[in-house]
């Protein structure tokens, strides 16, 4: 009887520590993800120099799924970074963070962490405040939606590349600047994703376009970002304080 009372107490006293154990771990992951510390690029234009009077417009940029990790060199295959190395006379301030393997742009961790980046960033280059613009592609896509809406007076415009929305996010972005690009054929993130976020800020008079291209499929953001017309609409915009 003794023998089996003491066996009774030690099961339930495993139990508990594995609880306690598994409660633990939850916590350290996710004080994992809070400290997580963004990598990113920063690239400047051909005549910038920091000590300058003159004021450099700025690009934040976010890249697709297929990007995140601990490698920076990837963030350079597709979007801005790639444009930064053939084009010297890019004529912007680019910042690109990237996002680690185990979370999303949408994530409110890494929402808070790109826009700590961004003000650390604007704190400490000469960057004209009021053409501050923020793009992304597919997942980037997606969190230059989220993020924009969480801080659109960080913004003078912004471009998302076949991603989607919150529409009920809709109101937070009616006074901002955006061109909205998508393939029709897109069936990784279908077009519907970003004609459901234009509607939303149609309804409310906001300041939105959309190009939807007949023959793309996911890849819509090569053709885009090639497209020397969408950073003459980019400084058109400044921020409205």
């Amino acid at each position: 009887m003794f023998q089996q009372r003491t066996y009774r107490i030690n099961s339930r006293l495993l139990i508990f520590q594995f609880l306690i154990l598994f409660f633990i771990s939850i916590l350290y992951a996710q004080e994992r993800g809070k400290n997580t510390v963004l990598d990113y690029l920063i690239s400047y234009p051909k005549d910038y120099q920091s000590d300058s009077k003159e004021k450099w417009p700025l690009i934040l940029f976010l890249h697709g799924i297929g990007e995140r990790g601990n490698d920076i060199e990837q963030i350079k295959i597709h979007g801005i970074p790639k444009i930064t190395q053939s084009d010297k006379n890019f004529p912007f301030i680019t910042v690109s963070p990237q996002c680690p393997i185990e979370f999303d742009w949408r994530d409110h961790s890494m929402q808070k962490k790109v826009i700590n980046l961004l003000e650390k960033v604007l704190s400490n280059h000469p960057v004209d405040l009021d053409r501050v613009y923020i793009t992304g592609l597919s997942m980037g896509g997606y969190g230059t939606w989220s993020i924009a809406a969480k801080r659109p007076d960080l913004f003078a415009a912004a471009i998302p590349i076949c991603g989607g929305g919150d529409p009920s996010l809709a109101k937070h972005l009616k006074n901002l600047p955006i061109w909205v690009f998508h393939g029709l054929k897109d069936k990784v993130v279908l077009p519907e994703e970003s004609v459901r976020m234009v509607n939303a800020i149609k309804k409310l008079d906001g300041n939105i376009k959309l190009t939807l291209y007949p023959d793309a499929n996911h890849d819509s953001w090569t053709q885009t970002y090639t497209n020397k017309e969408i950073y003459d609409w980019l400084l058109s915009n400044k921020r409205k304080t």
